[in-house]
């Protein structure tokens, strides 16, 4: 999958990194631009993939960047001490503005705004609930990747659906190919590579299982083969499992219990 060309970007391989899970999440409950901390589930998540990104990473030159939502900065914590840089905080990479919709699970959204949730589920714009365009979300983001300083590779910690909203539109893909991709699960991340003119895709919502779990995505560095089997967040959880899901604006497939796997 590639883009149109264009001009090379300062990092020409970025790790898309969705921040780890947080009580909201596990609720289903949308989240957006308020800031619920991570939960247990959370900072583990983030502990346990921390020392394989860094081991992948081991060899390059990385700049570490983190939405400033605590959600997000928490989870880049857990790698910068073992990649031995700063975390980098750029607002723009924060979630999709989500309006009244925020603090609401989806079940309190459907009862009370079913018109908007009627328009969310089949993927059309949602007037009337406030928030951010998604053009916005698009041009943000893409403005915080230009702005990157040269480095052999990024990594993005944000959040589902803007991480959803970045990729798209590195790979050079409008709004009418949104959800074209599975939204991240919590603590998954996306890879990709710019090669010759053009972005593409290399990995997708890859995690590292949680243990006695053998179902996540991970693979060695430098593996370049066929994508894994789906991951914990493709399909429903075991009802004993901690829940990973979507986003806010991915409605199918997801768990319903992450509100916020889309945007």
């Amino acid at each position: 999958m590639t883009a149109g060309p264009e001009a090379p970007p300062p990092v020409r391989r970025l790790l898309v990194w969705r921040h780890g899970r947080t009580e909201w999440n596990a609720e289903g409950r949308f989240q957006g631009q308020l800031d619920p901390p991570l939960d247990h589930e959370g900072r583990a998540q983030a502990a346990r993939t921390a020392p394989h990104l860094a081991a992948a990473l081991a060899t390059g030159d990385t700049v570490l960047v983190s939405s400033d939502l605590q959600r997000a900065a928490d989870t880049a914590g857990a790698l910068a001490p073992l990649l031995g840089v700063p975390v980098r905080i750029d607002e723009r990479l924060r979630e999709h503005g989500l309006g009244s919709w925020e603090g609401l699970t989806r079940d309190e959204v459907a009862e009370h705004h079913p018109g908007q949730y009627e328009d969310w589920l089949a993927g059309r714009a949602v007037p009337g609930r406030g928030g951010e365009a998604q053009a916005d979300v698009v041009t943000r983001a893409l403005a915080a990747v230009a702005d990157l300083p040269p480095a052999g590779v990024a990594v993005l910690v944000t959040h589902g659906g803007t991480a959803g909203r970045l990729v798209e539109a590195l790979l050079g893909l409008g709004p009418e190919h949104k959800r074209i991709f599975g939204p991240l699960g919590n603590c998954h991340w996306s890879e990709l590579s710019f090669q010759a003119s053009a972005w593409r895709l290399m990995r997708h919502n890859v995690s590292v299982p949680a243990p006695g779990r053998p179902d996540g995505g991970t693979r060695p560095a430098g593996d370049r083969g066929p994508f894994p089997g789906p991951s914990a967040s493709d399909a429903p959880d075991a009802p004993d499992a901690p829940r990973s899901g979507a986003t806010p604006e991915e409605a199918p497939p997801a768990p319903a219990e992450d509100a916020d796997a889309a945007g």
